[in-house]
């Protein structure tokens, strides 16, 4: 049916949002490769140098010639403390106090992702007159690494470290002392005495370990100011300091040697790295909180859809008996181009067991089939009348079916629904309650072949049908389907009959209908069946309608947040549900999926596997009760893990095209599905 023309149709911006998908993406991947970071641990991975060979090593490879090493060993009488791992926000001030107040110099060897997490420290140790050089930027075994990546490490350390002090690193150690076969214009810095402060030996064991044999000669001593706990570390460096003769002195002050000042260029490039991986470490911590924070509310609303359809089903079963004859029932049927299904649809209608009731189907300049269809079956059916009118919109034949009916209650049928012979007199008994002004019936999907089917048909008996039971028992029913819904003459015109400025009219109609006081519940065993779009096209243009028109009811009926008695119910409860659950936490899905995709990388695989597994099962068991509670067999279960596959991506991009649209602020037009005839199929 076509409804509204469009004044403006927006653009979908999907190049801006696969753009902002991939940099929320990079920025994750940056962070779980930055948090990668590993302490000094008791197996080296890669090959190990010699304790006993040069502790220093020149490189000249990548200057033009053919490459080369120069040994090097510190001056007799000199010592290097060297400090690994860091710089950590704990440990790393502590050894820089107990170095100022000995007024001892000594070399750190950082880690490049702890250097743009802790820039300051690496400032302070410059300023102090202490050295830095590069201990790679994950804390990686160099030598277990392909080329490319040993480049890399080297590289944004040096350019952390660059963006920090303004200086060019001139030396490196690689981690577990595991040499790589070349070491591009760095003198790599091994060590004479290990103290093994890792292993957190004890004070004594460490600072025995670093006072070595021969006495007097010239040493490079290792220690961490990172990786874990070096409050041992801590001591035992002031206990050196206090006792071991010698001066002590950077390795560059020990070799005659200086740090130029960095480029701008790599100053620069330095400092965009550390906004990056600052960006996402914020970026990861923000998106897990949004994870958990929807899976929270995911959980919480399973755990009310089951407890609400629980207690709903035991309250209509204690109620349920033999329908009663409660007045005249007219049904309003619009159509639009309907010959594929209409003829099924009215003949349903008629074969209802519901006595006297009157069908008025209101052609809506249909360009088909769809009135002659009809007026043949008015021939032969004394009960159905059919009305002609140039087409005016769907709001617009309702009220003139609304207008020619004789009942005072009335159902509205979409063209396409078929109904159960009892349908109608199951759904017009919650009217026997004078309260009742309008009741929702139970949809049903007819086309479930194939994976599209069969997971609209979920989505129908778990999606729509456990939230009408629960919206029933919180009395905030923000929907009465168009495809079977009944409504109380008095309560449409309280309503001021169904209006055409959404996309919605069925959600706009409901929550006019209780804002003027009247209660809209839910009948369950009323059911119909309906035509589901048949391909992702003809769902996305449904869909797409239901979404914007949702945000536009919504949109319109914001005031009863904030009104008393069942409008307030509505608006607090079945408003805000509505805002939350089909606006909200659908916009923030795209993240959880980025977010999955992020652990699937550099988390542990267990851990991945049991949240969605958990998720996937507890989805599968409600799923299952869902069909129980309406009669369904339970074979479709086997598509609900593929459901998360491609089902609910693209249910949530149509939330993000609507919420596009809403916030340009065009109107939308109506946007007809195109019919089979389908809908007849489960009679």
């Amino acid at each position: 049916m076509r409804r509204h023309r469009a004044r403006r149709e927006p653009r979908a911006h999907w190049l801006l949002f696969l753009l902002g998908v991939a940099i929320v993406l990079a920025e994750l991947c940056l962070n779980g490769y930055a948090g990668g970071v590993a302490a000094e641990g008791p197996a080296a991975p890669g090959p190990r140098a010699a304790a006993d060979g040069p502790v220093l090593r020149f490189g000249t490879f990548g200057t033009g010639g053919t490459g080369g090493t120069e040994a090097l060993r510190l001056p007799a009488g000199t010592l290097a403390l060297t400090f690994d791992d860091g710089p950590d926000p704990r440990w790393t001030p502590q050894v820089l106090d107990v170095l100022r107040q000995y007024h001892a110099h000594a070399t750190f060897f950082v880690v490049g992702a702890q250097v743009n997490r802790n820039p300051e420290l690496v400032r302070r140790m410059v300023d102090e007159g202490h050295e830095v050089g590069v201990h790679t930027f994950t804390h990686a075994d160099l030598a277990a690494l392909p080329s490319w990546r040993q480049r890399a490490e080297l590289a944004l350390t040096a350019n952390a470290i660059a963006a920090a002090t303004g200086r060019l690193p001139v030396l490196m150690r690689p981690p577990y002392l595991s040499m790589p076969a070349t070491v591009d214009g760095y003198l790599a810095v091994l060590t004479d005495r290990d103290t093994r402060d890792w292993e957190r030996p004890g004070v004594e064991a460490i600072v025995h370990n670093a006072a070595g044999h021969p006495a007097g000669a010239g040493a490079v001593i290792l220690l961490h100011d990172g990786g874990g706990d070096r409050s041992q570390t801590v001591e035992a460096t002031r206990r050196i300091l206090a006792g071991a003769g010698g001066r002590f002195v950077t390795v560059s002050e020990g070799l005659g040697l200086s740090a130029p000042a960095a480029s701008a260029g790599m100053v620069a490039r330095g400092t965009a790295l550390r906004w990056s991986q600052t960006a996402g470490r914020l970026l990861a911590a923000a998106v897990q909180w949004i994870v958990i924070v929807g899976t929270v509310l995911a959980l919480v609303r399973l755990s009310a859809q089951v407890w609400a359809a629980r207690r709903h089903a035991r309250r209509v079963r204690r109620r349920r008996g033999p329908a009663r004859y409660l007045g005249r029932v007219s049904i309003i049927v619009p159509a639009f181009n309907e010959a594929a299904n209409i003829a099924a649809t009215v003949r349903s209608l008629a074969a209802n067991d519901y006595p006297g009731c009157e069908i008025v189907v209101v052609d809506d300049g249909s360009t088909d089939d769809t009135a002659a269809i009809v007026d043949r079956l008015a021939r032969q059916l004394p009960a159905v009348r059919l009305r002609r009118q140039a087409n005016a919109g769907k709001p617009a034949a309702l009220n003139a079916g609304i207008a020619a009916a004789g009942g005072d209650l009335l159902v509205l049928v979409d063209g396409d629904t078929v109904f159960e012979p009892d349908a109608v007199g199951r759904l017009v008994q919650p009217f026997a309650d004078p309260a009742v002004g309008a009741v929702s019936g139970n949809t049903k999907v007819a086309n479930r072949g194939g994976l599209l089917g069969r997971w609209q048909h979920l989505e129908y008996v778990v999606g729509f049908n456990l939230d009408r039971r629960l919206f029933d028992l919180g009395e905030c029913m923000p929907t009465i389907p168009g495809a079977i819904g009944a409504f109380r003459r008095e309560a449409l015109r309280d309503a001021g009959g169904v209006a055409g400025d959404t996309l919605a009219e069925d959600t706009d109609l409901t929550m006019a209908v209780q804002r003027c006081g009247w209660r809209a519940v839910y009948a369950d065993d009323a059911v119909a069946w309906t035509e589901a779009p048949g391909s992702l096209r003809q769902l996305w243009r449904q869909r797409y309608r239901w979404c914007y028109g949702t945000m536009q009811a919504a949109w319109k009926h914001r005031g009863a947040v904030f009104e008393r008695g069942g409008a307030g119910r509505m608006g607090r409860r079945g408003l805000l549900y509505l805002v939350l659950f089909q606006v909200l936490l659908p916009l923030a899905a795209p993240l959880v999926d980025v977010y999955a995709v992020y652990g699937a990388v550099f988390l542990p695989w267990a851990q991945v596997l049991a949240v969605w597994g958990g998720f996937t099962a507890l989805q599968l068991a409600t799923t299952a009760y869902a069909l129980r509670l309406d009669g369904e067999r339970l074979a479709p279960l086997w598509s609900v893990p593929l459901q998360q596959v491609v089902y609910r991506q693209l249910l949530y991009l149509v939330v993000v095209q609507g919420t596009v649209a809403a916030l340009l602020g065009g109107r939308q037009r109506w946007k007809a599905v195109a019919r089979t005839g389908l809908a007849a199929a489960a009679r």
